[in-house]
């Protein structure tokens, strides 16, 4: 159920668990893929976001408020392959998934059928020395994070590192911040493209319309959009108003 290197024009949807409502998980992934998301990013809420822009930390607190935790999530997540069929990951900091235990939280992602887990705070040799083969035991795929600033030999550290896609930063600036695909950013989306990595690529940061999500898959297998969608949620009516903003997204 992973990314295929061969897929191309992919849009990944980000949203936070237990948000606008403490059980509203669930329908917003079945909402998303029938109106024709490919992958979803499921956030866990964290009471210390510091890479996430206001519109998502908003979303955290929400949830925090509202009950969520990661027993809670993985309550909830026992019905989600009665309707999602996607790729599903889930998004978080590492301080909850060690305290919940690295071990356990790998067995409930396998049990409840998650695909993989984006960790940004997690270290790669941390994740290399300590944790690989609790991930690959439980065939859970560990996403890691490429920046502007990241090495071309840390990068092709990442790409042997993993078995789903790369998580390409459009800037090194918090969620939410809008895309401006200028000379330096085509040049650095460039320059990932024509490394040839064995992963597909994904850009994530700034996706907000038709037109950055037609700007960054010209450059990488997907994109993904996290702020715009959560904005979304905190409309009247909203799993309503989904498909209408899948298709924006997608130009279809």
């Amino acid at each position: 159920m992973n990314i295929t290197k061969q897929a191309n024009g992919l849009l990944s949807i980000y949203f936070t668990a237990g948000y606008p409502s403490l059980d509203s998980t669930v329908d917003i992934a079945e909402a998303l893929e029938k109106a024709g998301a490919d992958f979803l990013e499921i956030g866990f809420p964290y009471s210390d976001p510091v890479a996430d822009g206001p519109t998502i930390q908003h979303s955290s607190e929400v949830a925090l408020k509202n009950g969520m935790t990661l027993n809670q999530l993985f309550e909830q997540l026992k019905d989600l392959r009665k309707g999602v069929s996607i790729p599903v990951y889930l998004m978080g900091y590492v301080n909850p998934v060690i305290q919940f235990g690295v071990e356990n939280f790998c067995k409930a992602c396998r049990e409840v059928g998650i695909t993989g887990t984006i960790i940004p705070d997690l270290p790669m040799y941390e994740y290399e020395e300590l944790y690989k083969d609790i991930f690959l035991e439980n065939k859970v795929s560990n996403v890691f994070l490429v920046t502007p600033q990241t090495s071309p030999e840390r990068i092709r550290k990442i790409d042997s590192l993993s078995t789903s896609f790369i998580y390409l930063l459009s800037s090194n600036a918090t969620t939410g911040t809008q895309l401006h695909v200028k000379d330096q950013s085509e040049a650095y989306f460039k320059r990932i493209k024509d490394m040839d990595l064995n992963n597909p690529i994904v850009i994530g940061f700034g996706i907000h319309n038709h037109d950055t999500f037609d700007k960054a898959t010209q450059y990488a297998n997907g994109a993904i959009v996290g702020t715009a969608f959560v904005k979304l949620l905190a409309e009247a009516n909203y799993l309503q108003k989904i498909p209408a903003f899948i298709s924006s997204i997608k130009g279809k």
